[in-house]
């Protein structure tokens, strides 16, 4: 089977480390003195020459000559992983390893298209650690014949959270500390460090009541579903039940999307995700989307080999206020379905945002996508919340806090 470079140099790295650390039972004992380590020595660069790499290229062309972007995230996460194990790696081979988890994948923001004729490059390191957490930061970068600035060629940026568990145990294990040496190293440590702390404010606050205003504000976006229920006929031609929105596939994961930990890789959930997001925006625009964005993904629950995954997806609303970049944003929910013990559990919850090319919109004069109205209260309380976070977003993106 042909191999990416990123699945090459995972297992390179992998295979070096490992050939110590996997020797060690499980009841060997634990690290106890923790390295200081550096930046640069978890730094990773993965190359694709797809200039002159045929199969290569083929293997990550998408139907319109750019990069697959779930395929291209599913690499970002091994790459993330293979990174935060280089940091985590011990001296002592007596010692037993750490298993490490992906726990959470900031905001995504595509910046430009990634064609798949152009070489690409991913490079990474740990900007940040906790007791037993570990921030990774991946830069995917693409330079043009045009253009020659270093700016220019960032594609995307991506930072990985993982936390370490102890094997034996499976409770919070300290990793190495990282000693950052230069001034862009100290600010990256000082942004995820304010990053964390905002983390652990919000999962200690308490879930927002809806109550006052926010009761208006679901009657106002519940009112157009209850003509539709109600009074078809008389229901907005421009306008769309959410459940007419949605998508659904399943599958049983398998040992070859395993990670090193036997448990299925965060990369091929994200994969998937994508994957159903962009069907379900294809098929509710009637033309091509543009991927934009997928917003903080927190995993919830690990995945493991053989169980019974379900995606489902949906629009969960349209923001039309701009009429050259109309935005669809989709929530694909993941769930762990076990059928013999009659159980469903979510595994991971996925925002994508989406626009539509504007080469296929110019084929359609006075096209315009349709509005998406909740029918029930479960339904407008998603949608309200997923506004005010993006909402929050904004507000932090024009502040620079």
């Amino acid at each position: 089977m042909y191999h990416s470079p990123v699945t090459a140099a995972l297992w390179e790295t992998r295979s070096r480390i490992f050939e110590t650390l996997l020797d060690p039972p499980l009841h060997a004992p634990p690290q106890t003195q923790l390295l200081t380590k550096i930046p640069s020595y978890s730094r990773t660069s993965i190359l694709y020459n797809f200039s002159s790499d045929n199969i290569l290229r083929e293997q990550y062309r998408d139907p319109w000559n750019e990069v697959r972007i779930g395929k291209l995230l599913e690499d970002l996460d091994a790459l993330a992983g293979t990174i935060s194990v280089k940091h985590c790696s011990d001296d002592d081979t007596t010692t037993r390893p750490l298993l490490l988890v992906t726990a959470s994948v900031d905001k995504m923001v595509l910046k430009k298209p990634i064609s798949v004729n152009l070489d690409l490059e991913i490079s990474g390191a740990v900007i940040w650690v906790g007791r037993s957490s570990i921030e990774v930061q991946l830069e995917v970068t693409q330079s043009t014949n045009e253009s020659s600035n270093t700016s220019d060629s960032v594609a995307l940026t991506a930072n990985f959270i993982f936390v370490a568990r102890d094997y034996k145990t499976k409770k919070a294990a300290p990793v190495n500390r990282l000693s950052p040496e230069t001034e862009q190293e100290k600010l990256l440590f000082e942004e995820a460090e304010a990053r964390n702390n905002l983390r652990k404010r919000k999962r200690g606050g308490d879930r927002r009541d809806f109550e006052n205003g926010e009761v208006n504000r679901l009657e106002a976006l519940l009112a157009e579903g209850r003509i539709f229920c109600d009074m078809p006929a008389l229901a907005d031609r421009e306008s769309i039940l959410l459940r007419h929105t949605c998508l659904e596939n399943s599958l049983i994961c398998q040992p070859q999307q395993r990670n090193i930990h036997g448990r299925i890789f965060g990369g091929f959930l994200m994969h998937r995700a994508f994957e159903l997001a962009f069907s379900t925006a294809y098929a509710f625009a009637g033309m091509v989307p543009c991927f934009l964005e997928v917003d903080h993904v927190d995993f919830l629950r690990p995945v493991d080999v053989g169980d019974f995954l379900r995606f489902k997806s949906c629009v969960l609303f349209t923001q039309l206020e701009n009429p050259d970049q109309p935005l669809i944003n989709i929530e694909v929910v993941a769930h762990v379905t076990r059928p013999e013990l009659r159980s469903s559990e979510v595994s991971n919850t996925f925002y994508f945002t989406f626009t539509v090319r504007p080469e296929a919109k110019a084929t359609k004069n006075g096209f315009r996508l349709r509005n998406v109205v909740p029918a029930t209260e479960e339904e407008a309380r998603r949608i309200l919340e997923r506004m005010d976070a993006e909402s929050l977003l904004l507000d932090k993106d024009e502040t620079g806090q």
